[in-house]
């Protein structure tokens, strides 16, 4: 018979409330960069200690695991956070600014890591579960490739630490408070980047005809970018197709050698990811034949698209509305054009990923931005629900 009695409540977490904004708070005060969590992966490690978990360090560079096992019960569970930070200087005027110059938790993620610290500790306390939890605390999802949770997987992170699910959070800036996002299948996009180095002959301004220029030629890639989703994907489809850097010369006076273009590509399916490629690679190669110039791509495959398991959305779901208010929990949420590294994991474990509402997104406070703070009342919200939902899916039984 499954164990119900007294499963973790929003209460049970106003306790630690304090502790959970001091964590995040000094977190936040000392960001790293990606595979350079060293204080904080040991600032993690020594607090999980401290609660009697079985910690491994170094999985992914910087990774950092605790386990936890409770009972004979053979199911196991993970719960993953990530650590780093991004590159930009903070502008929130903040009495915990970030003490790095340059760098700055602009993503939330020294909010995740504080909820999965803050479950650490009170199923540590409580263990009202029967069966084996690991905590997996990643480096470098901000890095868009070879990222921290590649990183994990090559270190054998579900060999070493098996997991039935696996499940994460992240926070979502312009959406109420402490609500919790779901949506079964394809939820985040796959996220591809494009460097284009397009090389012509520079020369002088008044004598553009002894010149190949490079520069006419990136603006007419651009242009001719714009019709490759409204043109060539199907509209029942998603995609973008994001120009998001063009840089050529310096003096105008000079017609510059070479331009610069860097695309950001996103898309939900395979076939409209490789039709991209194929489309863009034929863009800028004959848009540049026909300019009289030459074009370098790199395209780079960056994350997958994310896909939530059916299974484990529906726990996920489940354990959300039996802790918050019905108008707390959305269970099909629109899908994103955001990437998200923990796509990986999902690709070689099931699980899901749970978007949680940071509040308003004024100002221009949304993620990656100088002025985005994690919202501390979401820490006792985000323990709350990863403790109930461990002890959900690692139900005990019932004791006499």
């Amino acid at each position: 018979m499954a164990y119900t009695a007294n499963p973790t409540e929003l209460s049970d977490l106003h306790a630690f409330d304090e502790d959970l904004r001091a964590i995040r708070h000094h977190i936040h005060q000392h960001p790293e960069l990606a595979f350079n969590e060293q204080a904080t992966a040991s600032f993690v490690a020594d607090k999980l200690k401290d609660w009697g978990y079985e910690v491994t360090t170094g999985i992914g560079q910087t990774g950092v695991v605790g386990s936890l096992r409770v009972g004979a019960g053979r199911r196991s569970i993970g719960i993953r956070a990530d650590m780093d930070a991004l590159p930009i200087l903070e502008e929130t005027g903040l009495d915990y600014a970030s003490q790095h110059q340059g760098v700055m938790h602009a993503c939330g993620h020294d909010g995740h890591t504080t909820m999965l610290l803050g479950a650490a500790r009170h199923l540590a306390q409580t263990r009202r579960f029967d069966g084996t939890l690991h905590l997996i605390f990643q480096p470098a999802e901000e890095r868009g490739f070879d990222s921290g949770a590649t990183a994990m997987l090559d270190d054998g992170l579900f060999e070493k630490f098996p997991c039935d699910y696996v499940f994460a959070i992240h926070n979502h800036p312009g959406m109420p408070l402490g609500q919790m996002l779901f949506r079964e299948g394809p939820f985040m996009a796959a996220g591809d980047r494009v460097f284009i180095k397009v090389k012509g002959v520079g020369g002088h301004a008044a004598r553009p005809h002894q010149a190949a220029d490079p520069l006419v030629a990136a603006a007419h890639i651009v242009v001719a970018l714009q019709t490759v989703v409204s043109r060539n994907v199907d509209p029942d489809e998603a995609a973008v197709v994001t120009v998001g850097r063009l840089l050529a010369g310096q003096a105008l006076n000079v017609i510059p050698d070479s331009a610069e273009i860097g695309i950001s590509v996103r898309s939900f399916s395979t076939e409209v990811r490789v039709l991209l490629k194929k489309r863009i690679n034929e863009i800028v190669e004959s848009t540049a034949a026909a300019h009289g110039v030459s074009a370098d791509i790199d395209y780079v495959e960056g994350y997958p698209v994310l896909v939530n398991d059916a299974a484990a959305n529906e726990l996920a779901i489940s354990v959300a509305r039996e802790l918050l208010p019905a108008d707390q929990v959305v269970a099909e949420t629109k899908r994103l054009m955001g990437s998200e590294d923990f796509a990986y994991m999902l690709q070689r474990c099931p699980g899901a990923l749970v978007r949680l509402g940071n509040g308003p997104a004024t100002d221009g406070r949304g993620l990656h931005n100088p002025k985005y703070d994690f919202n501390d009342n979401n820490l006792v919200i985000g323990a709350a629900y990863w403790s109930r939902l461990v002890e959900t899916y690692l139900a005990c039984s019932e004791k006499a």
